[in-house]
């Protein structure tokens, strides 16, 4: 598992490289996502990452900590980031951005030599350690591009975002089922080129009468299936009509159906 480890830790160190120059005023800065400041993002992340730590250290205290975050919100009505800044309790800004920090290099390390097979419990389903770490690289990548587009930086993504887009392949039936929706019974091949040139590609048996075809940038997929840009915001070409429903609402990411951006609402701000 150190693969995905070390992918982790260095898109967390990528985005702190952006974010330690910020002056205190820039943390309160909204983003395109929910109106969400840079503050609220990080904090959201560190939550997540320290949950995930919890959760391979300590399993029943994990699920200890979600059972007494959730009775504590559902008595007072508070929303998952309230409940986040609740315990963070006042920490924010640049003690924040330290705290966030340190977890990030801790998750990393304690994941590069986990087993990767190993169960550990989850806000929904357990998963594997693997998918675990996966999931904090994909929510680092994430919510970090609202903060790449607040900043108008231009990022530089490497081939370590195949773990995403593999977890937007694996989750093709789930983004349907999560929905309520019959899951169709082939899934699209996706064909994709790497940031470094080189062509990935998931190609679905059978590979006859399947005309189901998703092609382009691996960066481009990534942000659809991740909910940070639109279909319609890329230059992904998509065929067949399971391929173009997918699109429409892929969501590689656990919790409750949530609705894609609508096209021109998520972009890179011109500095």
């Amino acid at each position: 598992m150190q693969e995905q480890a070390t992918a982790f830790r260095e898109e967390s160190d990528a985005l702190y490289a952006i974010l330690e120059p910020l002056a205190d005023a820039d943390w309160q800065r909204n983003t395109q996502f929910n109106g969400w400041t840079v503050n609220d993002v990080i904090a959201h992340l560190h939550s997540g990452n320290h949950s995930a730590e919890l959760s391979l250290r300590d399993g029943p205290a994990y699920n200890r900590m979600k059972a007494e975050r959730k009775k504590m919100g559902d008595e007072q009505g508070l929303s998952n980031l309230a409940m986040t800044h609740l315990w963070l309790n006042g920490i924010s800004h640049r003690a924040l951005l330290r705290q966030w920090r340190d977890t990030c290099i801790a998750v990393a390390d304690a994941f590069a030599i986990a087993d990767p097979r190993k169960r550990v419990p989850w806000a929904g389903r357990d998963m594997s350690a693997r998918s675990s770490i996966s999931a904090r690289l994909m929510e680092t990548w994430s919510h970090g591009q609202e903060i790449y587009d607040l900043l108008g930086k231009e990022r530089v993504n490497t081939d370590h975002i195949r773990n995403i887009a593999t977890l937007g392949v694996n989750t093709f039936g789930w983004t349907f089922a999560n929905r309520g929706l019959p899951v169709p019974p082939l899934r699209p091949r996706v064909r994709l080129v790497s940031p470094s040139g080189a062509n990935w590609e998931w190609d679905a048996e059978p590979k006859d009468n399947n005309p189901n075809l998703i092609e382009g940038s691996a960066a481009e997929f990534c942000q659809v299936v991740a909910q940070t840009r639109n279909i319609a915001d890329t230059q992904l070409q998509v065929s067949g009509d399971t391929a173009t429903q997918w699109m429409a609402i892929a969501q590689c990411f656990a919790g409750p159906p949530r609705t894609p951006p609508p096209p021109g609402a998520r972009f890179m701000r011109r500095v």
